[in-house]
C-alpha cells in the first residue's frame, strides 16, 4: 500500500494547513534567507501521514475541527523533541554516560508528551478514536519504514 497515495480523492477536507501555533517547537528551519521552508519530502509526508489518520478516524466536523490545530500542536512538540534527540546522537560526547543519560531523557519526554495529548485527544474524541490514533500513527510509521527499505533493496544499498 502506497501511503497517502491511494484514493486521494478521498481526502478529508478537514485536514488544516500546519501553521504553527508555537514558534519555539516549530521544526522548520531557516533556509538561509530568513525565511523558513519545510523540505518538500517533509511537506508530502506530513501530508500523507494527515491523509492516512483522517481516513483511520473518520472524524465528524465537529472532531476535525477541534483535533486538527491539537494534532498539529502536538507534531510540533514531538518533533522538537526528536530533534534534540537527534542531536544528541550525532554528537559523539566524550562522556558516553551523559549521551545516554540525555537519549533517556528525550526518550522520557516523548512518552510525556503522548500522555499529555492522549488526555487531550480524549477530551475531544471518543477513546476508540484515540486508541485509533496511535495505532493508525504507528501503522504508518511502519509502512513508511517498510517502503523505505524496500526502495534501498532495490537500489541495491
Amino acid at each position: 500500500m502506497a501511503i497517502g497515495y491511494e484514493g486521494q480523492a478521498q481526502v478529508n477536507r478537514f485536514v488544516p494547513a500546519q501553521t504553527p501555533t508555537r514558534p519555539e517547537l516549530n521544526p522548520v528551519r531557516p533556509n538561509g534567507n530568513g525565511t523558513n521552508k519545510k523540505g518538500a519530502m517533509g511537506k508530502k509526508l506530513e501530508a500523507a501521514r494527515n491523509r492516512y489518520i483522517s481516513r483511520q478516524l473518520d472524524l465528524t466536523d465537529e472532531e476535525a475541527n477541534k483535533f486538527w490545530p491539537l494534532y498539529s500542536q502536538y507534531q510540533q512538540e514531538l518533533t522538537a523533541v526528536r530533534i534534540l534527540k537527534r542531536l544528541n546522537n550525532s554528537n559523539s560526547s566524550t562522556n558516553g554516560t551523559e549521551q545516554i543519560d540525555k537519549e533517556i531523557y528525550y526518550e522520557s519526554q516523548l512518552v510525556g508528551i503522548r500522555k499529555r495529548y492522549r488526555d487531550s485527544f480524549s477530551k475531544i474524541l471518543p477513546p476508540e478514536k484515540v486508541s485509533i490514533l496511535y495505532k493508525s500513527e504507528q501503522e504508518f510509521n511502519d509502512e513508511l519504514i517498510k517502503q523505505l527499505s524496500e526502495r534501498s533493496e532495490r537500489a541495491g544499498n
